[in-house]
């Protein structure tokens, strides 16, 4: 059962699901506008495919850098993407995450679901705010593709 350990973070975007899957797919624009207002990617390595992986610091308003890295694990094309949550290139993983894209006729329903190891670590990051970072994160995905 994951239901305990289970983030869902959903906005819908007024662009169309192409374009909207293009954002999440160019390694140029990925890192552009992913993360929390106030944070910045500093990319090491990025193959975003099934099978490649981004590795990517996130650093933070003050200057704290938080290491990431994102296993794909999943691409189906304008649908869904799969990926698994490493603290750092090879770290150890704390979840597995999914983005899906709904077409809602020239909108895009974006839902990005995260099932943390445990329900402990569920509730850290729920107790930071993640599930509000994960809205501005969203919020900046609409504004870089400017609607």
């Amino acid at each position: 059962m994951t239901a305990d350990r289970t983030m869902v973070i959903e906005r819908v975007i007024d662009a169309p699901v192409a374009l909207v899957w293009q954002a999440w797919t160019d390694p140029a624009a990925l890192p552009l506008w992913w993360g929390p207002e106030g944070f910045s990617c500093r990319t090491t390595r990025i193959d975003l495919r099934e099978g490649g992986d981004w590795v990517f610091d996130m650093i933070g308003p003050d200057g704290t850098v938080f290491p990431n890295h994102h296993r794909f694990t999943r691409h189906d094309p304008l649908r869904r993407i799969d990926y698994t949550l490493l603290w750092g290139e090879n770290g150890p993983k704390h979840a597995d995450a999914s983005v899906t894209f709904d077409d809602l006729g020239g909108r895009t329903r974006v839902t990005l679901r995260m099932v943390f190891l445990t329900a402990d670590e569920y509730e850290t990051a729920k107790g930071f705010g993640a599930e509000a970072l994960g809205q501005q994160t969203l919020a900046k995905l609409a504004r870089h593709l400017g609607v």
